[in-house]
């Protein structure tokens, strides 16, 4: 068997094209104002690819940089302007931050209907309870290229590896809701999990955010299996053009060979990020328009 594959660069180009459709109605335009604390050249280059991202939605983006020096109390009270800006709709605050900073009581500071990734602990709530406001990025863009895909869940034995609050534990949150796209039976595994391979081979979608190069082997992955990957790690390679290159947490080449449709690394989990990102910048818009 060979895997087909889960193409993110075209969903996501779907999902920018109905936000940009969207957002041309609004006046003023929806917009979201990104945060970039340091000089860590890879939260730049996601920074960067975000604006682009708002660019090709119709969305408008704001910038802006701080330095690694920056305080809590002054990044702190960045954010409380902008929670009473009338112009910036949603708040982003790009991860990681500086050693000294604290993120979680940054995300508790952002206002919940400003925060369009999704981690402020009311936003958290709304989704377990089944009435999201906003949609978590990265699972909702999971969940999102299955069902343009016709990939059917309800019923499904949803396998996540992962518990963090980012994707895991949101995952799992989505994934088990009485919902379209969802309704499955979910079991998730970590780093506490004694003989993974035992549930990963159960699994008939198995989505992977383990944070570590390769950790699912195609051993490890039941023929027929939906395998989307999360990870994204650099590793060395000689022969890459920088002597590097990005792999997911799946080991790509024996788990396509098992599995009946996968996600290449890069180009599947990750554009979906951000177009659920630009899609709950629009969500903030409409609903600021709908509390006026």
């Amino acid at each position: 068997m060979s895997a087909q594959l889960l193409d993110g660069k075209a969903a996501s180009a779907a999902i920018r094209r109905e936000v940009l459709s969207r957002a041309q109605c609004l006046s003023p335009a929806p917009s979201l104002c990104a945060v970039l604390v340091g000089d860590d050249p890879a939260s730049a280059l996601y920074v960067r690819n975000k604006e682009r991202a708002c660019a090709e939605s119709g969305i408008r983006s704001v910038f802006r940089r701080l330095p690694s020096s920056t305080t809590q109390a002054e990044l702190l009270e960045l954010v409380r302007e902008l929670n009473a800006d009338p112009d910036v709709d949603g708040i982003l605050v790009q991860s990681p931050l500086p050693r000294g900073l604290n993120e979680t009581e940054l995300v508790n500071a952002i206002s919940p209907w400003k925060d369009v990734d999704c981690f402020h602990p009311e936003n958290v709530g709304l989704l377990v309870a089944g009435t999201p406001r906003f949609l978590p990025c990265t699972p909702a863009g999971v969940q999102r290229l299955l069902v343009l895909n016709s990939i059917e869940t309800a019923g499904k034995h949803v396998v996540v590896v992962g518990r963090s609050n980012i994707v895991g534990k949101p995952m799992a949150n989505i994934m088990l809701q009485k919902a379209s796209g969802a309704n499955a039976t979910v079991t998730v595994c970590h780093t506490g999990t004694r003989d993974m391979g035992y549930y990963t081979r159960q699994a008939d979608i198995l989505i992977v955010a383990a944070g570590r190069p390769n950790v699912i082997t195609g051993d490890m992955v039941k023929a027929g299996a939906v395998v989307v990957d999360v990870g994204m790690n650099e590793v060395e390679d000689a022969s890459a053009p920088r002597g590097k290159r990005f792999v997911g947490d799946v080991d790509f080449g024996a788990a396509s060979e098992v599995a009946s449709w996968i996600t290449p690394v890069p180009g599947g989990v990750g554009p979906m990020t951000v177009a659920i990102l630009m899609e709950n910048t629009l969500r903030a818009a409409e609903l600021r328009d709908m509390r006026r």
